[in-house]
């Protein structure tokens, strides 16, 4: 019998995909591969976070856990990889010594050979899928070359390195003849896509490349750095029916001195002309974004000026984080965490109060459309469906009854849906024939 490998993912998407690569080359080495899996095995896997401080405890816990079913007997071998061991792997060898060895964020091809495999460089790009089959994450460059003052990135990943468009092209064909219907274009910073490569931002041909590939229906766009955002992608999500009218751009804050003290490399002007820009150019454009708040010396007065700012751009989606000061990170080697806890995690609760408002209104107004979705999942009584503008795993959901409609459209079917009542974050609706 093959022996039995889980790998546990942790943290964001480009997590995801690194886990995906990592499961296709064991698996072409030989082992049986299951994710996130309950169910005992030989060896665990654990891909880890180290991005904040909730982030890196979520870790800690799995790997502790993963541990001590280890010393209980129940798996051979645990092996610790990602941002979290790139970060502390020297501490974690040290305090959790049951591991039997970790890897750092770039280590892939190490992890693979310590279990017996070859690195097999005719599988690059290959990906052993751990999203529902109808969609995927295409992630187009690792690393970043911004220095934001907050962000522990780049100490992880390293600087900004751009995938080969050929690669991309490559691994998207693969995935769409695979069945995959929605592709998540995805990095540290998609529009900086090309500039070490090819001496210019490129993320535009690229979508025109993925474009044209058969089979993809909807391609959407994350992590959409503000500063110097290419103008052709504008124009390219305003116009290429593929590309969904929905833009992932974290914005962090407004303030003027928050986003020099942030090292941002924009301004609140450059900003409202951005934000303006896209939603006249990008007719019904979903805009997500991110922010944080509790940065050092933010005064009430700076988080008074974010909060007119959600209240005036309407975000269709906004998350809104607490800072964590970050060793090694600008801010946390030379500025002081002088905000108390106890004020950043009222000010995250007002900004999501107020979010909460106008997701509400947002979302009644669409009640009486009909709107084009994708079926993501049945349950019992319930088809799950998600519109163009929202995301998976992150952005809301619209629910249809099953009741009185016969046999239901299978998971990653596009069918179209009439909106016909709406909460704060969830819509409902039926199935217009």
């Amino acid at each position: 019998m093959k022996k039995k490998i889980n790998v546990i993912t942790l943290g964001c998407s480009k997590n995801v995909v690194d886990s995906e690569k990592v499961m296709a080359q064991l698996a072409a080495g030989g082992w049986e591969v299951v994710h996130d899996s309950d169910e005992s095995s030989d060896v665990v896997v654990v891909n880890t976070c180290g991005f904040i401080g909730d982030a890196k405890q979520e870790s800690i816990d799995t790997i502790l856990r993963c541990a001590a079913a280890k010393q209980a007997g129940f798996i051979e071998k645990l092996y610790v990889i990602g941002c979290l061991s790139e970060r502390y792997r020297d501490e974690l060898k040290e305090e959790i010594p049951e591991v039997d060895e970790y890897f750092g964020a770039r280590d892939f091809t190490q992890v693979v050979q310590s279990l017996g495999c070859a690195w097999r460089t005719d599988l690059i790009g290959e990906r052993r899928l751990t999203t529902p089959p109808h969609y995927a994450y295409l992630k187009i460059s690792e690393g970043c070359d911004r220095k934001c003052g907050f962000c522990a990135i780049p100490l992880i990943r390293g600087s900004h390195v751009t995938v080969p468009m050929e690669e991309l092209e490559a691994e998207a064909r693969t995935l769409a003849a695979r069945g995959v219907r929605e592709l998540i274009v995805i990095a540290q910073d998609t529009t900086y896509y090309g500039i070490d490569l090819y001496g210019e931002r490129k993320l535009g041909e690229l979508l025109r490349r993925l474009c044209r590939i058969d089979g993809l229906e909807w391609i959407r766009l994350h992590y959409a750095y503000p500063a110097g955002f290419p103008l052709d992608v504008i124009d390219l999500i305003a116009t290429e029916p593929k590309i969904c009218e929905y833009l992932d751009i974290p914005l962090q804050h407004i303030s003027d001195s928050q986003l020099r003290s942030m090292r941002r490399g924009g301004s609140k002007e450059e900003t409202l002309g951005l934000v303006e820009r896209l939603r006249k150019n990008i007719p019904g454009l979903v805009l997500r974004t991110t922010l944080l708040t509790g940065y050092p010396s933010e005064t009430e007065e700076d988080f008074r000026e974010l909060e007119d700012f959600v209240r005036q751009v309407r975000f269709d989606r906004l998350g809104v984080f607490a800072y964590s000061q970050e060793e090694g990170t600008h801010s946390g080697e030379n500025l002081r965490d002088d905000v108390p806890e106890e004020v950043k995690g009222r000010r995250v609760e007002r900004i999501m109060e107020l979010q909460r408002e106008i997701s509400r209104e947002n979302n009644l107004a669409r009640v009486g459309r009909t709107e084009p979705v994708i079926v993501d999942r049945l349950e019992e009584n319930t088809i799950v469906c998600r519109g163009r503008g929202d995301s998976p795993e992150v952005d809301q959901e619209i629910y249809v009854s099953r009741d009185g409609i016969g046999e239901p459209p299978a998971p990653g079917t596009f069918v179209r849906v009439g909106i016909t009542s709406a909460g704060d974050y969830e819509l409902y609706g039926r199935i217009v024939r």
